[in-house]
């Protein structure tokens, strides 16, 4: 059965794509058919942090029906399919965001999950990627600007028909996060799905193109994001040996200096 998620936020700046980017490329590498879709045609973000900001056909070609769907999905990282948004103004005015429906009816058929990356904010764009999906899943940061604007999208979600499956808490402090999670589940009235911590690997592996789960599979975030993945997918999540191998090296090394004083 084909699950299709829309992840949105109320304000830009959450990490929602980066999310989007990875969550895909997780549930790609979990053996799932994955696509990835930038429905934000004004900003389109996608596919300049995958390095397909140069491609020729884009969703806004689809969108103002000039090319097939299936002229505008890439490979990207670790066996995720990607459809980007164009970054031309021209193709934005072009656009017309009512053929997104039967974009995803097309695209269902070719996948196992489909995510969608949804415009921040409140729009006529935003609104229809809320609408169309099985679930969104919000993406807020652990700040009350951030809780209230997700709050927003929660209710907008509710209003068009939609269904919300929960939140994501991205870029979280260290200290009270389970505090944190607990106070933002009551006031959003949704379940925190997952709890992404504040990495610097994730902008180390954006200056690279590339997902975190690909480029620093063992990071903290990665660990999260996979822990999210396969939960989405069923699957019973597992460290690996290696993801535990620099704790290991750390506590050696530890035991090393005390014997040594």
């Amino acid at each position: 059965m084909v699950r299709v998620f829309t992840i949105a936020s109320g304000k830009g700046g959450t990490g929602k794509t980066t999310v989007t980017v990875n969550l895909g490329t997780m549930l790609a590498q979990f053996g799932k058919e994955t696509i990835i879709m930038d429905a934000d045609i004004g900003m389109a973000n996608l596919g300049l942090v995958l390095g397909l900001e140069d491609v020729q056909t884009t969703l806004h070609e689809v969108l103002a029906g000039k090319a097939n769907i299936k002229d505008a999905i890439y490979e990207g990282p670790g066996g995720v399919k990607v459809v980007p948004s164009g970054i031309s103004l021209q193709g934005f005015q072009q656009s017309n965001p009512e053929r997104l429906r039967d974009v995803m009816r097309d695209l269902v058929g070719r996948c196992d999950y489909l995510l969608i990356d949804a415009p921040a904010g409140i729009s006529r764009d935003g609104v229809i990627p809320l609408a169309i999906a099985d679930d969104v899943i919000l993406v807020v940061n652990p700040e009350l600007s951030s809780l209230v604007d997700a709050l927003k999208t929660k209710i907008l979600t509710e209003v068009v028909g939609g269904h919300t499956y929960g939140a994501i808490l991205n870029r979280a402090g260290v200290d009270k996060t389970e505090f944190v999670a607990q106070k933002m589940e009551k006031v959003l009235g949704v379940k925190i799905i997952g709890t992404i911590p504040e990495d610097p690997n994730i902008r180390r592996a954006a200056a690279y193109k590339s997902p975190i789960v690909i480029r620093y599979p063992s990071s903290d975030a990665s660990k999260a994001i996979k822990r999210i993945a396969a939960d989405l997918a069923g699957y019973a999540y597992q460290e690996k040996a290696e993801e535990s191998k620099d704790g290991f090296i750390d506590r050696f090394a530890r035991a090393l200096f005390r014997g040594s004083r």
